[in-house]
């Protein structure tokens, strides 16, 4: 077959494949032309019979002529399956784009957790990082440290869920109830970083859950979430932790956002204060004052334990519940609410 042979049988394989009009036309003009046994295929089985000058320029031609063959069939294909979609199902759909959205059959995260990702996002903004610790923590962490002695209340075993037996166990261990053990870790691990003396400054935020042994009832749970805050640099005051907590509420909770500081007692911070806010929970309600949470100075002995000097550095503590700043932000009357996962409820916030 000479060359001029091949690009007749090019126009006359183009022309059969033109006529082709339906998926079983089309699937004998593949097998006829670029099958396994085609009549494209079998060009170079006849390639011996080509005088040997024009072996070259034959092979190639014929391997051109396959894939030309090969991708006009890709393309008649492509049209008719467009063509024989929009017959059967009116204008074409494009298959690419996004499928609509129903809500009630889409999930999407908790409240709670929607609300510490708001948490870490205005803390972010005020330059705090974030931490997080072990939930299974040791007494030297959730206690010693924290300048809570032995026989603080704090401590007794029907206030916390102790793992070890607190009498036969000299450090036992527990759930966390509370995430001042992060703080405690965090400023462990910057002076272990910084060769055994603190160099830099801290900031940090922890939020995590916590457990205590406390009766369910619409303000507390064995189990909720804590998010704490501290903040050790030179020269560091109340009125730092003040604005701060200040800039907080009005960033979360709006502009108008009032709070109070009343003052208080913790092993772990002094001076210190308890941390309120002026929320309405009950819409049928008028807003009353709501305890968040506690604050205060870093307590010297807390540094000290930690293996900072309180003479060169000092610092800020806080700590608000996850739960209770939910149900201030959103107006949800039973901390219950956030745990029964009933859908109905979840729906509404």
């Amino acid at each position: 077959m000479t060359l001029a042979e091949l690009d007749t049988l090019q126009t006359d394989a183009l022309s059969a494949l033109a006529a082709a009009g339906d998926a079983a036309a089309l699937e004998a003009w593949r097998v006829a032309w670029i099958g396994s046994k085609g009549r494209a295929k079998g060009l170079l089985a006849g390639i011996k019979d080509v005088p040997p000058a024009d072996r070259a320029a034959y092979g190639a031609r014929a391997n051109a002529l396959g894939k030309a063959l090969e991708e006009a069939f890709a393309s008649r294909a492509e049209a008719l399956g467009a063509r024989s979609a929009g017959a059967a199902s009116g204008p074409m759909i494009d298959m690419t784009e996004p499928g609509a959205l129903f809500s009630a059959g889409v999930g999407r995260r908790h409240i709670l957790s929607r609300v510490r990702a708001d948490l870490v996002e205005v803390f972010a903004r005020m330059g705090f990082a974030v931490a997080e610790g072990p939930e299974l923590e040791d007494d030297e962490h959730n206690f010693i440290k924290l300048n809570i002695p032995p026989e603080h209340p704090a401590r007794e075993p029907g206030d916390n869920f102790y793992i070890d037996d607190p009498a036969k166990t000299p450090t036992p261990r527990m759930l966390r109830s509370q995430t001042s053990t992060v703080q405690v870790r965090v400023m462990e691990d910057a002076v272990r970083r910084d060769g055994g003396s603190l160099k830099s400054p801290i900031r940090v935020i922890s939020p995590g859950r916590v457990y205590r042994p406390d009766a369910v009832d619409a303000t507390h749970s064995f189990m909720f979430h804590q998010i704490e805050g501290l903040a050790i640099d030179r020269r560091i005051t109340m009125a730092d932790l003040k604005a701060t907590l200040t800039n907080f509420a009005r960033a979360y909770f709006g502009p108008e956002s009032q709070i109070r500081l009343r003052p208080s007692f913790f092993p772990f911070t002094e001076p210190s204060a308890e941390l309120d806010m002026m929320i309405r929970l009950n819409p049928d309600q008028p807003a009353r004052w709501i305890e968040l949470g506690g604050c205060g100075m870093v307590h010297p002995r807390v540094l000290t334990h930690c293996g900072i000097d309180p003479e060169q550095w000092s610092g800020f503590a806080f700590g608000f519940g996850i739960e209770r700043l939910a149900m201030g932000k959103h107006g949800i009357p039973d901390i219950r609410l956030l745990f029964e996962n009933d859908v109905r409820f979840l729906r509404q916030i």
